[in-house]
């Protein structure tokens, strides 16, 4: 029967100190360095047993350890007169672990941040020069490009309003397509009062903060422009829509309803 041995590995030699330290729930300004030196010597010949290659700077550790292990067995002797106490021969490596840690515990931070920004996905920014030079030239829109341009309109106004959490319900009469054509009509015999001719899109809509009003004024607009009483032009991609009478006279329009 075979057995399979294990061991944890370690960083370097001062991981396997300081695990061993606080696995033994020792103080790190009170190390027991009997005992430790024991636990490490020991680790380090199941590393041999088992065929490890033991890595220099676990040796040149050991060999610390004994040497202050040896100097604690020492008895210490003061100088007549001298009230001052010798230095502890555990004080430089109590400092050495105490910044080991520092180090380690930042490297851990680190690596969290790395680990958390590779669940990050940032999309590379795209190129958007071809629609900043646009050349400006004139679209000839028919029904299907006016659908096309009234989309990108909205994809626009949906970028550049903020979103809105908080809503006033307010009980009101929606508009139909009929009512928003005779909206439509009587804006355009009001501008053509005033000798205008052609209108923006966005001065059709009466509210244009209502999704359903934008809409419905589309269709409205669409239909019109299917009977030939509105004609829509657009001078560059991502451009305002401007909406102008067509080849029937807005009078029809009335005649027709009455």
């Amino acid at each position: 029967m075979s057995y399979k041995v294990s061991l944890r590995s370690f960083e370097g030699p001062f991981d396997l100190l300081v695990y061993l330290i606080e696995n033994a729930q020792m103080s790190i300004y009170d190390i027991r360095i009997s005992e430790i030196t024991s636990q490490y010597l020991d680790y380090i010949d199941r590393m041999k047993a088992l065929d490890f290659n033991v890595a220099t700077e676990f040796m040149v550790l050991a060999a610390t350890l004994i040497d202050i292990k040896a100097k604690m067995l020492l008895p210490r002797h003061t100088l007549q007169g001298q009230s001052e106490a010798e230095e502890d021969p555990r004080s430089e490596l109590v400092e050495r672990l105490l910044e080991y840690k520092k180090y380690k515990k930042g490297a851990d931070i680190l690596k969290e941040r790395e680990e958390l920004m590779a669940c990050i996905y940032e999309k590379p920014q795209e190129d958007l020069s071809a629609y900043r030079k646009a050349p400006e030239e004139h679209l000839d829109l028919d029904v299907q490009k006016f659908a096309y341009a009234f989309d990108l309109f909205l994809r626009k106004k949906k970028r550049e309003e903020e979103v809105r959490r908080h809503y006033t319900r307010v009980e009101r009469e929606r508009a139909t397509i009929e009512t928003r054509i005779v909206y439509i009509r009587d804006r355009f015999k009001k501008a053509f009062a005033r000798g205008v001719r052609r209108l923006n899109l966005k001065e059709l809509i009466p509210d244009k903060r209502d999704r359903y009003d934008i809409v419905v004024t589309f269709v409205s607009v669409l239909q019109m422009m299917r009977d030939k009483y509105l004609d829509a032009e657009q001078k560059t991609t991502y451009g305002d829509i401007t909406v102008l009478l067509g080849e029937r006279k807005m009078e029809e329009t009335a005649e027709n309803e009455q």
